[in-house]
């Protein structure tokens, strides 16, 4: 072990789309825990959208990260010291740690690995908060059921592509929005999306939608808002659910974005949209990684995973994802598990 952790902070609040000069890599003593706390040594580091809402100063479901304080992030990690009786050096555990090679904490807000014969990785992805968000929204929150038509925007990323699959195994249709020809192309041919459609060189989303989903959309799983979620509301059958799980295109606006005015739609549908933390639904976990583990053990739920490695490319990998680089998960590999 050596005597110091690197960590990054966050340097400056972002204006629009962050630079790398919003972080800075610091190195600080390596911390040591007190009675009845862990040593926790990093090994995956997941970096999603939300982030970027933490990086502002606004009023948000979370207090914003501090100027110098270490950047919030989802971590699988190894217990290195314990000096907690629930925790024995060696066990794998996942939890909010953050952007750091190590971190000292209670072992309250963790929770244990569990990944059976998949990559520990996954613990981060379809058997982490992702596989839970894609879970809960699309059955829980959307209730979709056999016979829907669902439609699923940034459908190629780490969440969309969960999304998409679970519908496939309820029995329903499923069209995906994604950004770029061979996201498309992904999540048709490998993992069985009944059709999709690229919206940066789409000039008419309703359209396509109306030409993709010819009897209208009963589920609309929405990841990205905008111009994209616009274009959905004329085409809601009756009785038809939103779930509005992130809002990724308005994220890096310096200026909020006008769009039509399309609540009447769900007054015509009696349609119902609900926005949903996963935070909030932490209870569904041992059912939901049971279910989506026997459905990726089994071939039916494929998973792609986009690593860089090392911590100092967090803030490359971050930015990355916010533009649509990654197609599946992005992470980042801190430490080698020995």
């Amino acid at each position: 072990m050596t005597a110091t952790n690197r960590q990054i902070t966050l340097a400056a609040r972002p204006v629009g789309l962050p630079k790398e000069t919003d972080f800075r890599l610091i190195e600080s003593p390596m911390p040591e825990p007190a009675p009845g706390e862990i040593l926790v040594r990093s090994l995956f580091l997941s970096v999603d959208p939300y982030m970027r809402a933490r990086m502002g100063e606004g009023p948000n479901y979370a207090d914003p990260v501090g100027i110098g304080d270490v950047m919030v992030g989802e971590v699988v990690g190894e217990v290195v010291e314990s000096n907690n009786p629930r925790f024995s050096e060696g066990t794998l555990v996942a939890g909010l740690l953050g952007w750091q090679e190590y971190a000292v904490t209670d072992g309250s807000d963790l929770r244990p690995v569990l990944t059976g014969e998949a990559p520990i990785s996954t613990a981060l992805h379809v058997l982490g908060m992702a596989g839970l968000t894609a879970y809960v929204g699309l059955l829980d929150i959307c209730q979709a059921r056999e016979g829907d038509t669902v439609v699923v925007s940034a459908a190629a990323g780490a969440v969309g592509s969960i999304v998409g699959q679970i519908a496939r195994i309820h029995g329903c249709r499923v069209i995906g929005i994604a950004g770029s020809d061979s996201k498309v192309e992904f999540i048709v041919k490998e993992l069985g999306f009944d059709g999709g459609f690229n919206y940066k060189t789409t000039e008419h989303y309703t359209r396509r939608l109306a030409e993709l989903c010819p009897d209208g959309i009963d589920v609309y799983f929405d990841n990205v808002g905008g111009s994209i979620t616009d274009a959905v509301f004329p085409l809601l059958r009756l009785g038809a659910r939103i779930g509005i799980c992130g809002q990724i295109s308005q994220y890096n606006l310096e200026k909020p974005e006008l769009g039509p005015r399309l609540l009447a739609y769900l007054i015509i549908k009696r349609a119902r949209i609900q926005g949903f933390l996963v935070t909030d639904h932490f209870d569904r976990y041992p059912q939901a990684t049971a279910e989506l583990g026997a459905w990726m053990a089994s071939g039916r739920l494929k998973v792609r995973e986009q690593i860089a490695d090392g911590l100092e490319k967090a803030p490359a990998a971050f930015i990355g994802m916010l533009q649509g680089a990654n197609t599946g998960k992005q992470l980042v590999r801190i430490a080698e598990h020995e």
